[in-house]
């Protein structure tokens, strides 16, 4: 059970390795102001791989999903960024149960965005976590962990993909383990220590620029590939997709700058040079790019 990159780079492992019977995925959705249907990752894979696939709509109270499950009478349930929360009936199917591959170091960051949440905040590590899943979202007992240092220079893409390299690995580690002993090695999540790693939204990935530079960078590589970090310029909203560190801020919050053709704005203790930078409804384009296309002057803010 999985939906994007994460849960496909799980799959391609556990079908290179056993007998995968069915992929559950989330149902095609419409995207982008066109509406077209695109595949998830997961469900491409399976398609190129002659898997059987199944996209309920729900999974709560759903009885022919649930006699679907029973009737393939599985050793194993693996959820990967599957994206729902399962039920205690489908919890009790598999012989040996429901194992998910979650991109956090439980308990911290429990939920649907511990990869984003772990860049926004700035943590210098993180990792995959193997555990047996329960009711509750992502509290259920540890089997085993994988750390990893979190780059300056990592996005939510590139850190995804090394979290996937990493799950895969500590896949192979869990089943090496379960087929010399034939059971499965666990211990309780110390719920003291949990947080929480809720959706990111459009609204939290708007920029505060009265906040120190370090932040506003930390959540352009966690809002990096969607929804983008956001700003208003001249009443028009501009995405910032990639900027680094540069001087001490000599302007107040949202400054724009322009040196040596390159673009600078001022944050709470430093400035930001802008590397990426995306109008609403134009193409991304560089910061020098950008700021040769603008009249810089006292009045050009964002915020």
């Amino acid at each position: 059970m999985g939906t994007p990159y994460f849960g496909k780079e799980i799959l391609k492992k556990l079908h290179t390795d056993f007998s995968i019977h069915t992929v559950v995925c989330q149902p095609d959705k419409p995207v982008g102001r066109k509406k077209e249907i695109i595949y998830s990752e997961v469900k491409n894979y399976a398609l190129e791989e002659n898997l059987r696939i199944l996209q309920p709509e729900k999974i709560k109270n759903n009885v022919s999903f649930l006699n679907e499950l029973k009737a393939i009478n599985p050793d194993f349930i693996f959820v990967a960024a599957y994206g729902k929360i399962l039920t205690k009936d489908i919890l009790n199917i598999p012989k040996f149960g429901c194992i998910n591959v979650h991109s956090s170091l439980l308990p911290k960051y429990r939920g649907a965005a511990p990869i984003n949440w772990a860049l926004i905040n700035g943590d210098k590590e993180t990792g995959v976590t193997i555990m047996e899943m329960d009711e509750g979202m992502d509290t259920g007992n540890i089997i085993l962990s994988k750390k990893i240092s979190i780059e300056e220079g990592d996005n939510v893409l590139s850190l995804t993909e090394k979290l996937a390299t990493i799950g895969c690995d500590a896949i192979g580690e869990f089943f090496k383990k379960f087929l010399e002993t034939r059971c499965i090695n666990s211990k309780p999540q110390d719920n003291s220590l949990a947080s929480v790693a809720p959706k990111i939204d459009k609204e939290i990935s708007k920029i505060d620029w009265s906040k120190n530079s370090f932040d506003i960078l930390n959540l352009i590589r966690g809002s990096n590939p969607w929804p983008g970090a956001t700003t208003n310029l001249f009443k028009s909203k501009v995405t910032i997709w990639e900027a680094q560190v540069a001087g001490p801020a000599l302007a107040k919050p949202g400054s724009i700058k322009k040196i040596d053709k390159k673009m600078f704005v001022s944050c709470k203790d430093k400035e930001i040079e802008i590397i990426k930078i995306q109008k609403s409804g134009k193409n991304t384009m560089d910061g020098k790019s950008f700021i040769n296309g603008i009249t810089v002057s006292e009045k050009a803010l964002f915020n």
